[in-house]
């Protein structure tokens, strides 16, 4: 649709020259007309007697509202009557809320009284906006009236948001069936809502000095949605720009640091314990075939590798310099690496930001700035890059190679990485520390990874944005290609920022981080064991077909647990059709149980599992199998493997490859059969139905949002 934007401006200039942070009543209203945002009749009254003039031509009852710039929170103040019924009446609502407003802030400007025309009847629901320091403007939805504060049922999205985003958002929230119309009540017009959402969005996209934007509450109902209030507030005080390369120069310079030819380690050493000997030590003993460049002040070798006083003394060119020497040393030898035009440096010391030595990661910013050099840390444990044979840390070399990367931004959590990939023989494309992220970041790397062919999926550990708006429109790209899992540390804390509105107070920070994450796509990990099982197992379940989920069990317990963890990983149990229950049956006992989950009884021998399972993967209609194992003398956890690999292989052979996942329920020798059961790609835990199902939940969230297959 077509917008004013020549009216809003009008409006905003004035504000902003009148030195005004806030926009008065019938300002934020001409806003609303001109963006297509409905709102009720109204008018302003300077005296009593206008007043009452008013609300006659308008039609009673009547709100009345006073207008001034200082009072945003009108209720508090006194100003607000509500059910005005004569012109008797508004004579008297406009007396009084004058002198509440008056008592309530002496020194406030009154210009006047907003006469409104009282709606009533329809879902009360608010739509606004916020200015997020990390992901910029957002769009939100929810409860409206009183119960915004209350229940504070609210979602977000980034702006400007899509028609999809604003449908997506009405069923977002918690009361979405009252929406719908619940207990032979109508349906709320989405349609109406939908634009409502779009036309504020695309609002304070197109005019970034209106920093928070309520309309509490607007009135839902079958034929359409009115803003009843408006409240606008404003800061004119310009964004700071954030540095970000194209996505072109962002490739270029990250191939050559994650796929270097030749390395240089600033710092290198030859005594034991130093880190500048363990880079070098992992970087030759990893099987790095590049060349490696020790630079040291003194020594002539190291680890029988030439030495150079300077990286400007190396006579060839150098991808990435990895240093490995105090913290009061980096500017200086960065600069030599950009006179040498070195594109990458892996800042492993520590004792910048992290410390309270801000002025010292800006000053290494800068340099890097200046030479147009990327940073990647301070204040880490460096990088591996597998299929190079890339070992760019102090950690130990690590050899295993697979598809999934890896990143954090914590050491620890780092190290939990890199010891649970190698305990589970995880195959890995890198490892990367990200520290401070003085420069390179999570945004970077997806960027990196969306184009390497070696990678298929992407975790990342997270404790903050520097820039989500970034993140999430290069996430929303690489999601669609690729599984973005990411752990977003924090999620628990209150976050909430003060703000002047109640849509900025709701604006909860994990709330947004958890909205923006599943408009762009993301897998959100709850925990750093969610990431590592989703990292492992992602990448070697085969994509499913649709949603239809059966489960195989031996214990109906298991199978009671496995049915939950479904509801909560938001997969689908398949209805079955009377004809495949009537199959099932033939080889199940008859104290056993068809329907779903298919109950076979602990007491079934071998040829059980395997002819339900074959039948499962044959069945076109479904479309992922959950099997739940019971450790039994008749059919021992080895035999159960080995048979269940079997039979998936003899399916994937005739082109009929499904997600399986497995529970394994018993003695210790479960261990042995899960391992057995994903080293043949499928992914299996022993003593857990949670975590199985979740594996195969995160998969299906990430086809869904690819648009691989349709929602449940």
């Amino acid at each position: 649709m077509g917008y004013d934007k020549t009216a809003v401006r009008k409006i905003l200039d004035a504000a902003k020259a009148a030195g005004r942070s806030a926009l008065t009543a019938p300002e934020a209203k001409g806003l609303c007309e001109a963006y297509g945002i409905a709102v009720p009749k109204e008018g302003v009254a300077s005296t009593a007697a206008d007043a009452a003039k008013l609300a006659a031509k308008i039609g009673f009852p009547v709100v009345m509202k006073i207008v001034s710039p200082q009072i945003l929170h009108k209720t508090e103040a006194g100003g607000v009557m509500v059910g005005v019924r004569s012109a008797e009446a508004a004579q008297e609502a406009f007396a009084t809320i004058v002198a509440n407003a008056r008592r309530h802030d002496p020194n406030a400007t009154i210009e006047g009284v907003q006469v409104q025309q009282m709606l009533s009847g329809g879902q009360e629901v608010i739509i606004g906006a916020v200015t997020d320091p990390a992901f910029g403007k957002l769009v939100a939805f929810g409860l409206g009236g009183i119960l915004v504060e209350v229940l504070k049922d609210i979602t977000f999205r980034l702006a400007p948001a899509t028609r999809e985003d604003a449908l997506s958002m009405l069923d977002g929230i918690a009361a979405a069936e009252i929406l719908r119309g619940v207990r032979g009540a109508p349906s709320v017009d989405r349609e109406a809502l939908a634009t409502m959402i779009v036309n504020v969005s695309q609002l304070v996209t197109d005019f970034p000095e209106v920093s928070e934007l309520d309309l509490n509450p607007v009135f839902a109902t079958p034929r359409g949605a009115t803003a009843a209030d408006v409240r606008v507030v404003l800061d004119f005080k310009p964004p700071v720009a954030r540095y970000r390369p194209s996505q072109e120069v962002i490739v270029r310079q990250m191939n050559r640091i994650m796929k270097p030819d030749a390395v240089a380690v600033i710092g290198a050493s030859a005594e034991n314990g130093k880190i500048g000997n363990s880079v070098m030590k992992n970087l030759i003993n990893g099987g790095y075939q590049g060349a490696i460049y020790p630079i040291h002040p003194s020594a002539t070798e190291i680890l029988g590798k030439k030495a150079y006083k300077s990286v400007k003394d190396v006579p060839e060119s150098v991808d990435v310099a990895v240093f490995a020497i105090p913290a009061k040393f980096v500017a200086q030898a960065l600069v030599e690496c950009g006179e040498k035009k070195i594109p990458g440096a892996v800042l492993i010391p520590s004792g910048f930001a992290e410390t309270g030595n801000v002025a010292g990661q800006e000053e290494v910013v800068a340099v890097a700035r200046k030479y147009d050099i990327r940073l990647m840390g301070p204040n880490i444990y460096g990088f591996y890059y597998t299929p190079k044979n890339l070992c760019a840390t102090f950690c130990t070399a690590y050899d295993v190679k697979g598809t999934a990367a890896l990143s954090s931004q914590s050491g620890g959590i780092g190290m939990a990485i890199i010891g649970f990939s190698r305990s589970a023989k995880m195959g890995v494309s890198a490892i990367v520390g990200l520290g401070n992220k003085s420069d390179i970041d999570e945004d970077d790397l997806l960027t990196f990874f969306e184009q390497d062919d070696n990678t298929q999926i992407i975790c990342q550990h997270l404790e903050d944005l520097k820039d989500g708006r970034a993140f999430a429109e290069v996430a929303r790209r690489v999601s669609k290609k690729k599984p973005v899992v990411v752990l977003k540390a924090g999620r628990t804390a209150v976050g909430a920022r003060a703000a002047s509105s109640h849509t900025g107070a709701l604006a909860g920070n994990d709330r947004i981080y958890d909205d923006v994450f599943r408009q762009a796509g993301v897998i959100r990990a709850r925990t750093l064991r969610d990431l590592l099982d989703f990292a492992r197992g992602i990448q070697v379940l085969p994509t499913p077909k649709g949603n239809n989920v059966v489960i195989i069990t031996g214990a109906g317990g298991s199978g009671v647990l496995l049915s939950d963890a479904c509801v909560d990983n938001g997969l689908t149990l398949m209805a079955m059709p009377p004809d495949l229950d009537a199959a099932f049956r033939k080889f199940i006992p008859p104290f056993g149980a068809a329907g779903n989950p298919v109950d076979i009884t602990g007491g079934e021998p071998p040829t059980t599992y395997q002819n339900t399972v074959r039948l499962g993967l044959e069945d076109p209609r479904i479309h992922a199998l959950i099997l739940g194992y019971w450790h039994t003398i008749i059919t021992p956890p080895m035999v159960f493997a080995r048979l269940m690999v079997e039979v998936v292989e003899a399916m994937r052979a005739k082109g009929i490859d499904k997600p399986v996942v497995a529970s394994l329920a018993g003695d210790v020798e479960v261990e042995e059969a899960a391992e057995y059961l994903y080293q043949h790609r499928i992914p299996a835990y022993a003593y857990s139905t949670e975590i199985p199902v979740a594996v195969l939940g995160a998969k299906y969230r990430w086809a869904r949002g690819a648009g691989l297959i349709p929602p449940p």
